[in-house]
């Protein structure tokens, strides 16, 4: 592909458009200076002020979401797979129908592939503005999100109503539900019921890892973070890997399905037939099919990068690994 038809399919850090009412709790206080971005697919963005960067099917979502401190997300889940990992900032994850079942604290480059099933949210806890960047699994990213109860009552309150159609309107800006659709329901105490609260103990090892484990698994050959036999062992329609300096693609190669690179520290240059270019920490490029391509570090110090592979295996529910 030339350069050109590749420019595309490159969205840069400085060049990401953020979306300050994304979501349900974007007036509720402590949450309403949140930004979301949606990079590569629709996302789950209820809101129709949200950008798409890239629309190319790839079999998942990514997209990213930027806090100041002490800003949070609040309770929800999906259908299908949500990892993220920390490109800046200090961040707490917390789960459970309270967000109180358990927390994990997560560092740059680390990544939480957060079991499906639970309410999770997050905040930035460091002194700065953060970002974490997101993969969603399924081209419609597991059919939008599901908000806790109080979430959607507290929205309410300042001005905000979900449709049964997944859309937001703003009480305040004179929006109504549009004839024929109804709020979205609260979710019933029988589905709640189906929420786990697992504990920080059941959940950590087989879904955080931290950033320089993954260096030290990575120092021959990149390392398999998420997939059927990865370090976190999952199959939501996706692998993750990681790879460093010393296991870097130095030889072309190419993937039968579209990939996504997505650096986390040092600047990588991406090679192929027909062009060069040069990424950093927060940009993400979309590879497509079979695509002859070299990933190496262009400058000195530390580097690492993600590299998202499509795979065969339906978008879904976490899956557990038989014994």
């Amino acid at each position: 592909m030339t350069m050109n038809s590749m420019d595309g399919r490159i969205v840069r850090y400085g060049e990401l458009k953020p979306c300050k009412t994304a979501f349900i709790d974007a007036h509720t206080p402590g949450s309403d200076q949140k930004e979301n971005f949606t990079i590569i697919g629709g996302g789950v963005s209820e809101s129709a002020d949200q950008h798409v960067h890239i629309s190319i099917p790839h079999g998942f979502n990514i997209g990213a979401a930027g806090q100041p401190p002490k800003c949070r997300n609040s309770l929800h889940d999906h259908n299908t797979a949500e990892v993220f990992f920390v490109l800046s900032g200090r961040w707490r994850f917390f789960w459970g129908r309270n967000g109180d079942a358990g927390e994990v604290t997560l560092e740059q480059g680390d990544i939480f592939n957060i079991p499906t099933g639970i309410f999770r949210g997050f905040e930035n806890i460091g002194t700065d503005y953060g970002m974490i960047m997101a993969i969603l699994g399924g081209d419609d990213a597991g059919g939008g999100v599901h908000w806790a109860p109080q979430v959607i009552e507290d929205a309410a309150d300042h001005g905000l109503i979900l449709g049964e159609n997944g859309k937001l309107y703003d009480t305040k800006k004179g929006e109504a539900l549009p004839d024929g659709v109804k709020p979205m329901p609260i979710m019933e105490q029988s589905d709640l019921a189906k929420r786990g609260e697992p504990t920080t103990a059941d959940v950590l090892p087989n879904h955080v890892a931290r950033y320089w484990d993954m260096v030290a698994y990575a120092d021959r050959a990149p390392v398999t973070v998420i997939g059927e036999t990865g370090l976190l062992r999952d199959k939501p329609g996706f692998e993750v890997q990681f790879m460093t300096r010393t296991s870097c693609l130095n030889d072309a190669a190419s993937h039968d399905l579209p990939s996504v690179l997505m650096p986390v520290r040092g600047h990588w240059k991406i090679n192929w037939d027909c062009g060069e270019t040069t990424l950093a920490p927060g940009d993400t490029m979309s590879i497509p099919e079979g695509m002859q391509h070299t990933v190496t570090p262009s400058m000195t110090g530390d580097a690492a990068l993600y590299r998202v592979l499509a795979t065969r295996d339906p978008a879904g529910l976490t899956w557990t690994p038989k014994s």
